[in-house]
């Protein structure tokens, strides 16, 4: 038993036990009681905080009781914020029963477009949600064969800029990596209507998209290249650089050219089989290079490299590395272009240096000052 602080403990040798000796009493307590409560608790005493086993078993009994009831009410409290597992497997069935299936919402898009009764808003919001599901190979060809290409290439002759911005996104979406759309577009006038957009005034923003959607329909089609070239495209591309307010579009258009031409010389140079025969014929009649030499673009893609950006020049460095063997004594007889590129050795030799020293030794600026300096000693 525990006995108050301070108290005289011993040993009893004759009987082994440990005795306490009772402090005297401060409170005014009669010797009476003090006797009555020494039978009670034994040889030991201890003060009013103590307790006999019985209340102890009482106490703890209490205590168990007591905590039954707290787990049973934070249960409760569980039980409110979640729902079992069972209920919410039905919950998910009943979910997944109801779900619209990417066709399904491509149909109510479509026909949210085609309504005389859907509003501005309304349409280039459709046409908003259209762009993301066309992305895919499948849903694109499922968009085709519901009528919805040929609700795009309609609004690429619509009046409001904001629907013919987003028409034209779309379509480029469609377009990507898409061959059979490609046709369809192609046949169904959508290169014609392209080109009027970028050849006409209209907003950047609409004109970027439609940009986009050209340079979806150009690649990997040499039909569409051969048409765009007799239809006056790059005339067409040209004309932006002489306009105020389209620099955003030049580097798109260099990357563009870039491909097209890169696309037609990796595909001479690989190797012939069976099926390629008739692409390499149909690129054949492709006749870019010529026509980029006869409307000045060897003279017009050096001036690009006085734009700021990084970007920018990488991808008038790579057109002019490609246009090299066909400008190249165009190219020798500009002292516009050999200062340029001495300009930017310098910059990028102490740019190439600095990511040297912090450790990156195969960096960006590194190449492009191979660029740079290939084409240096190209001329």
């Amino acid at each position: 038993q525990a006995v108050p602080a301070g108290s005289h403990v011993r040993l009893n040798l004759q009987t082994g036990e440990r005795e306490a000796k009772l402090p005297d009493s401060e409170t005014g307590e009669s010797d009476a009681r003090g006797e009555r409560r020494r039978k009670r608790l034994g040889k030991v005493d201890v003060d009013a905080n103590s307790f006999t086993s019985e209340e102890l078993k009482k106490a703890l009994a209490k205590m168990k009781e007591s905590e039954k009831a707290e787990r049973k009410a934070r249960e409760e409290e569980v039980r409110k914020k979640f729902r079992p597992i069972e209920q919410l497997k039905e919950e998910f069935e009943k979910l997944n029963m109801k779900m619209e299936t990417d066709y399904e919402i491509m149909v109510k898009l479509i026909s949210k477009l085609n309504s005389s009764a859907s509003t501005l808003d309304e349409k280039v919001a459709a046409l908003y949600d259209l762009e993301y599901y066309v992305h895919q190979v499948d849903n694109a060809k499922d968009f085709l064969s519901m009528g919805g290409l040929r609700l795009v290439i309609e609004g690429l002759n619509s009046s409001e800029a904001a629907l013919k911005e987003h028409a034209a996104f779309v379509l480029g979406a469609a377009l990507s990596s898409n061959p059979k759309v490609q046709i369809e577009a192609i046949e169904g006038g959508a290169l014609q209507k392209l080109l009027v957009i970028l050849a006409t005034e209209q907003p950047l923003a609409v004109r970027k998209k439609a940009l986009f959607a050209l340079s979806s329909m150009l690649r990997h089609f040499p039909y569409a290249q051969q048409q765009f070239l007799k239809l006056g495209g790059l005339q067409v591309l040209r004309s932006l650089f002489r306009q105020k307010g389209m620099e955003t579009l030049h580097v798109r258009v260099v990357t563009l050219l870039y491909d097209l031409i890169m696309e037609k010389m990796l595909l001479e140079d690989s190797q012939h089989g069976e099926q390629m025969e008739e692409k390499i014929q149909q690129y054949q009649q492709v006749r870019l290079v010529p026509a980029v030499l006869e409307q000045g673009w060897c003279t017009l893609v050096p001036n690009l490299l006085a734009m700021p950006e990084h970007d920018t020049r990488e991808k008038v460095l790579k057109l002019v590395g490609v246009l090299m063997a066909f400008c190249r004594e165009h190219y020798r007889g500009d002292p516009a272009l050999g200062t340029a590129l001495s300009l930017l050795r310098s910059e990028y030799e102490e740019l190439a240096a600095q990511e040297q020293r912090e450790g990156d030794k195969d960096g960006y600026f590194r190449e492009l000052l191979g660029s740079i300096n290939t084409i240096i000693q190209e001329l």
